[in-house]
């Protein structure tokens, strides 16, 4: 077995750029979406981030680097599949996610549960699998400020077994 952790954090983009905020695959209600190079999906890369850990795999910017113009406004979701076959194909199986989200607005627990469908769907798990947190920061650093949003993801794989794959 093996644990790993993912965090990540994203600015909100100007309000002028009119970008979509875009947190476990959900286009949620707000003034402002956050930065970066894909959707900007601050959960989801979380999550990659924790299971290309635990696998020993990497990160998301070897993997999706922002450098590449391919990725450019790119769905995190898809991207999270694709996570999801390296990990498969190097014999690991997802146990359990657990995740929060730092924000000070929107308020997102009203999300919450499609989030978590989103990720299971995704990464083809039971529901249940997939815990989903929010918090605030009380108005304290950059996320209490409303200037950004973070996520922390923790995961737990185990090795799939099959009849070739005995002592791994």
């Amino acid at each position: 077995m093996r644990i790993g952790l993912g965090i990540d954090t994203h600015a909100f983009a100007p309000e002028v750029e009119g970008r979509a905020l875009i947190i476990g695959g959900v286009a949620i209600e707000h003034p402002r979406g956050l930065a970066g190079h894909s959707d900007a999906d601050v959960l989801v890369h979380a999550i990659m981030d924790a299971l290309l850990g635990a696998a020993r795999l990497g990160d998301i910017g070897k993997h999706f680097p922002p450098t590449d113009a391919s990725y450019k406004d790119a769905c995190s979701l898809e991207l999270l599949k694709q996570v999801a076959d390296l990990l498969t194909s190097d014999g690991w199986r997802i146990v359990d996610i657990d995740s929060v989200i730092i924000a000070q607005q929107p308020r997102l627990s009203p999300y919450r549960e499609e989030m978590s469908c989103n990720i299971e769907q995704a990464l083809k798990l039971r529901s249940g699998q997939v815990g989903i947190k929010a918090t605030t920061t009380e108005y304290l650093g950059f996320e209490g400020r409303e200037e950004g949003i973070s996520a922390h993801a923790v995961v737990l794989l185990d090795r799939a077994f099959s009849f070739g794959m005995l002592g791994m």
